[in-house]
């Protein structure tokens, strides 16, 4: 199926936070747009702004990647897709609590959406963009994956899986024209921590200093494009608390941090 000669970007969990966001930063270069998300009337007005504010053009495609119809049904898209320029795997949610506590197939469905939902669509997205001879693939992971604690075992362990697999893909892909990258935000100012699976969290827990508005965030991604560095993380603050997060020499110190941040 031919789309024209106008590069497509697909976002995956576009009709809020940092998805919505890709899309308006990268509306600005012209690109036109496959948004997915579960919320049909959040991705038509967004389309809409895009539509109004920029002059290009979206589709909205509704799909559930905590679900093996709802992955098909991007995979299927993807392969339609003659000139996917640009992949964003951002579907995402957290929960916070002992993970013996929290509802099992919450953590399953936490697997679906973080792992296997980005793999396949990674997969699929290959198929034309290695042929082609370029393309971009951004999973949306976190510095949560840096992280080694409890209260959010299950989210920690798959942004570390979207770290090693960004990485290992990225070397596999070296003189393909494709390249990979993983983004790891820190606390970012979006709906993300709204949610009913997010209750106990409390915002005031986190000294507003490490807090990042998504636009910059987004920016930081977009503009690491220009370079080959696959672990990208916005902001000097958490750089600085990746090193912290990954030194043996600091361990009691990062984990008085991992308290502080659960509300210890």
């Amino acid at each position: 199926m031919t789309e024209g000669a106008q590069k497509t970007a697909l976002i995956t969990g576009a009709s809020a936070g940092l998805g919505a966001e890709f899309t308006r930063q990268l509306a600005a270069e012209g690109y036109r747009f496959v948004l997915i998300a579960r919320r049909k009337g959040r991705l038509d007005q967004l389309g809409d702004e895009l539509r109004a504010e920029f002059g290009v053009e979206s589709e909205s495609l509704v799909a559930d990647l905590a679900t093996t119809e709802g992955v098909a049904t991007v995979e299927n898209r993807i392969r339609q897709l003659d000139d996917l320029d640009l992949l964003i795997n951002n579907a995402g949610f957290g929960t916070f609590g002992n993970f013996a506590e929290i509802e099992f197939q919450t953590q399953l469905d936490m697997l679906h959406v973080h792992v296997t939902a980005t793999i396949q669509l990674t997969r699929t997205a290959l198929d034309g963009m290695i042929p082609r001879g370029r393309g971009y693939i951004i999973n949306v992971s976190s510095l949560a994956g840096f992280l080694h604690g409890g209260r959010s075992v299950t989210y920690c362990a798959t942004k570390a899986y979207l770290n090693s697999f960004s990485e290992s893909l990225a070397d596999e892909l070296r003189g393909t024209g494709v390249q990979v990258q993983a983004l790891c935000p820190g606390f970012t100012y979006t709906e993300f921590h709204d949610t009913q699976l997010l209750d106990n969290f409390d915002r005031k827990s986190v000294p507003g200093f490490m807090w990042m508005p998504a636009d910059r965030v987004v920016r930081k991604s977009l503009a690491a494009r220009k370079s080959r560095r696959v672990i990208v993380i916005p902001g000097f603050l958490n750089r600085f608390f990746k090193g912290l997060l990954t030194s043996s020499l600091l361990k009691p110190l990062t984990s008085l941090l991992a308290k502080q941040t659960r509300g210890e």
